[in-house]
């Protein structure tokens, strides 16, 4: 009896404290709400002061679309608020389909309006007869040549089979000024712009976007392959790759492993926000050898598919480290058909890894979002016990070193030299070789180099500018002398900078922006894809990988033991972490 008294005692002292601890929990809930209602009651009243007594008349969509975004740039670059006239941009995005003509542009930095960037192979502004470097002057008769880049892409996109009329001016055409009368279609954005042989046995596969189509374009190609015995190894090129909807990669993902494979989990706030992705179809291509090839660019749904891959030991990852997006947004409706795009969850691949490198919730004292470093990384292991981390991105097996690009380079992309070059060259040449045998000659680079004007061209000399800060803190230091000044004076000589010096020594990065301005101007993303390839040392250190016996399985340790669940009890820490 007294164990039972006892037992009793302890669940009704166990009731006792639970109930107040509920009883907090739900105060603390009332509490935040209260805090919502009352913030929202003091940022309305804000409002009306200001629209009732401001010297001024205030724009109410603008102030208070000012105060939504500073709101979101606090939490994290993800979370946006989309106004309805917005929506068709996101929308495009979502499903790589949209009413137009079929072409990107851009807005020149010269302040000469906006122009043809690239037009789309096969689309209503090919069949026009557009070309890259059409400067738009006016569209359906309004003079469009003071519009925004935003201006001009409402005005050409439409339901498909109305028309358009476009005026431009063509560069370096003797009849500059033409009009054309264009019919929009149904645009479709296709995220496989090119997929190939190359060398003797590589199946390549570039896929740029995650689009409703990305998956069947994957599928078809890897299809496609499979029907050449010569194909013995495949490629997929996620560099650049930024994301987009996370079912089309979990689909890709199963086109490699076997089905009811769980690849993705997604954990948020609350139990609605966790969701575990597994694949549902029986793979087409289960045992080919399979790389895949990343860089800083690959984002999102890119660094799921080749954090799947790589947890899964089903493929080697090559290239350099991704860009760190562990994040899951979702949207949500508002009144006045705006939208809420909200981060909801963050996802996790089968190691168990969560490879989010900006952590948003923590802030310095600037109020710039923390990284985690590296030192502050998790090992965790993959399904045949290879040592992956998280955080940062998803780790190359095979890294690859880019070189950085340098104020010369970054300059003759921004101000369209390498752009403007290639509308010259097209309108001067009728054809060019086949995409894999283009080449810039040293008669190509010499007439580019002649194309730039030195009096225009402007650039960062960073050694002069070293050097004039370096005088300057002589002089205030007091070491500015005879002798100094006489030496400043010898070192400013050699360190003078000589335009067609500088243009030579950055020939190699020089020559692959014009090979892939001038390339599309007759091949399209195609071509300057398949061009590119031609010296591409991430795809060279691949298919070496793949030549050579037994690499492959030795990095992907398929000869070794697996793990029975690669996440669970096998992280350990590489550094303290800080308590916060």
């Amino acid at each position: 009896m007294g164990k039972t008294l006892r037992n009793l005692a302890l669940v009704a002292l166990a009731a006792g404290l639970i109930a107040p601890a509920a009883t907090l929990g739900q105060q603390k809930k009332d509490n935040d709400d209260a805090a919502v209602i009352r913030n929202l009651d003091i940022f309305n009243s804000v409002y009306k002061e200001l629209n009732t007594f401001y010297v001024d008349t205030l724009d109410a969509k603008s102030t208070i679309n000012t105060a939504i975004n500073s709101m979101l740039d606090n939490i994290d670059p993800y979370t946006e608020y989309i106004p309805a006239e917005d929506q068709e941009d996101f929308m495009v995005i979502s499903t790589g389909e949209y009413g137009g003509i079929g072409s990107t542009i851009m807005s020149r930095s010269d302040s000469t309006g906006v122009c043809i960037s690239e037009p789309y192979e096969n689309s209503p502004a090919v069949k026009a007869g557009l070309k890259a470097g059409d400067r738009i002057l006016t569209i359906d008769g309004d003079t469009a040549t003071k519009w925004s880049n935003d201006q001009v892409s409402k005005r050409l996109r439409g339901q498909a089979n109305t028309q358009l009329k476009l005026t431009v001016v063509r560069p370096y055409d003797s009849d500059s000024v033409k009009t054309f009368t264009i019919t929009r279609e149904k645009i479709k954005v296709d995220p496989v712009p090119y997929y190939g042989v190359v060398g003797d046995s590589t199946g390549y596969i570039a896929l740029t976007t995650y689009n409703e189509h990305s998956a069947e374009e994957v599928k078809a190609a890897i299809e496609d392959f499979k029907k050449n015995p010569a194909v013995k190894n495949l490629v997929l090129d996620l560099r650049g790759n930024g994301g987009g909807l996370v079912d089309e990669a979990v689909k890709i993902i199963g086109f490699f492993v076997p089905k009811g494979t769980e690849v993705l989990q997604t954990k948020g706030r609350t139990i609605q926000n966790f969701k575990s992705y597994k694949t549902t179809e029986e793979p087409i291509a289960p045992t080919m050898p399979l790389a895949v090839m990343v860089d800083g660019g690959s984002a999102s749904a890119s660094e799921i598919t080749a954090g799947a891959l790589q947890d899964l030991d089903r493929a080697v990852i090559v290239g350099a480290r991704s860009f760190g997006k562990g994040l899951v947004q979702q949207t949500r409706q508002l009144p006045f058909d705006g939208m809420l795009k909200v981060t909801v969850a963050k996802y996790y691949i089968p190691s168990g890894r969560l490879i989010q490198e900006i952590d948003y919730s923590h802030r310095n004292a600037d109020g710039e979002a923390e990284r985690i470093p590296d030192s502050l990384t998790t090992v965790f292991h993959t399904a045949h016990g290879r040592e992956v981390r998280d955080g940062g991105g998803i780790t190359p097996d095979i890294k690859v070193d880019y070189p950085d690009v340098n104020r010369l380079v970054y300059n003759i992309v921004r101000d369209n030299w390498a752009f403007d070059y290639a509308t010259r060259y097209a309108s001067q040449h009728a054809t060019i070789p086949a995409p894999r045998d283009f080449k810039i000659t040293d008669e190509i680079f010499d007439d580019f180099k002649h194309f730039i004007d030195p009096k225009r061209f402007n650039y960062d000399k960073v050694c002069e500018q070293g050097l004039e800060q370096l005088k300057k803190a002589a002089e205030v230091e007091g070491y500015m002398n005879d002798s100094t000044k006489l030496e400043f004076a010898r070192l400013e000589k050699l360190l003078k900078h000589n335009l067609n010096h500088d243009l030579d020594n950055n020939r190699k990065a020089i020559s692959a922006l014009l090979a892939s301005e001038i390339v599309k101007r007759y091949y399209y993303q195609r071509g300057e894809t398949e061009n590119s390839l031609m010296n591409d040392e991430t795809l060279d250190k691949t298919r070496a990988m793949f030549a050579t016996p037994g690499q492959y399985e030795k990095i992907l340790n398929l000869n070794g033991k697996k793990a029975s669940k690669p996440a669970a009890g096998k992280k350990k820490p590489a550094g303290k972490k800080k308590k916060k």
